[in-house]
């Protein structure tokens, strides 16, 4: 039976090998926070956007230009929550402790995807009732897809990894 004195560093470098992964999801969140403000409105960036599109490029149609804000917006949508399903990957996986950190953890993944969904949907809730912004459910799947989707492909590299790393002569 271990003694005590074993048993605490081995908490301590679980809380050391944590906490980073951890700050780093949480200021994700931050920022996701901060960007479903009013500051960061459809109408506030799309005019800071536009005067600064005209100012480099010249005249450009306003139609045309609401159409690729309109895309701009939706990518920022999937580019974050991609990064927030990564960046909650890492945690959990640091905090379940897998032998291996090279490996795939369903466990892990399902609860990044589902700590993503919440964020989104508590971020939607936020903005429904700010005047400038609208909350919808479409923005939840958006962003809940794009979880999906960098859980995948980081199921697909980490199965890379660990499958050359079992190839290798001496393993």
């Amino acid at each position: 039976m271990p003694s005590l004195t074993t048993e605490v560093p081995a908490r301590a470098s679980q809380f050391e090998a944590a906490w980073k992964p951890w700050l780093a999801a949480g200021l994700w969140i931050g920022l996701i926070a901060f960007e479903s403000t009013n500051w960061l409105s459809s109408e506030h960036t799309g005019s800071f956007l536009y005067f600064w599109v005209v100012r480099l490029f010249g005249p450009v149609n306003p139609i045309t230009f609401e159409i690729y804000h309109h895309l701009l917006r939706k990518t920022g949508h999937v580019f974050g929550y991609a990064m927030l399903g990564f960046l909650l990957f890492r945690a959990w996986r640091a905090t379940l402790l897998r032998l291996d950190l090279r490996r795939w953890s369903f466990q892990s993944a399902a609860l990044a995807w589902v700590m993503t969904a919440l964020v989104a949907s508590l971020d939607e809730w936020h903005q429904s009732y700010l005047p400038s912004r609208t909350g919808t459910i479409w923005d939840v799947c958006l962003d809940s897809t794009a979880a999906v989707g960098m859980l995948a492909l980081l199921w697909v590299v980490l199965r890379r990894r660990s499958l050359s790393t079992e190839e290798r002569p001496g393993n």
